[in-house]
Formats: C-alpha cells, structure tokens, sequence
C-alpha cells in the first residue's frame, strides 16, 4: 500500500507542464515537503491529495 508522500505525489506529466503562476518559471517537486518550488518567485505550491494548489495566496515564501 502506498505511503502519504506517494499518494500525494502529482502525475509526472502534469508537473512537466505545471509553470509558476506569478514568473511562469519551471517548478521543481520536492518529496519531503509534498510541495512544488518555485525558485523565482521563492514560493513553494502546496499539493493536497495529489492536486497542485497553484494560489500564491496558498503559497509557502521560501527562507
């Protein structure tokens, strides 16, 4: 049975095609976290159940 992270984990097609909504620049997944990063824009989208929330009012500022 699948873990929580893998569960949460968006299809790998859709991330390829998932852009930041503020600097459309590439995002980068990040397992541990469940989140996609925005470098750019120093964001990190929450995913819940498998969906990219891509709200930068949902959005995690980076340190």
């Amino acid at each position: 049975m699948p873990d929580e992270a893998e569960r949460n984990r968006p299809d790998p097609k859709l991330l390829e095609l998932l852009v930041c909504p503020l600097t459309k620049a590439q995002l980068s997944y990040d397992a541990e976290r469940g989140e996609l990063v925005s470098r750019a824009a120093r964001l990190a989208y929450p995913i819940r159940n498998g969906i990219p929330i891509m709200l930068p009012s949902e959005a995690r500022p980076l340190d």
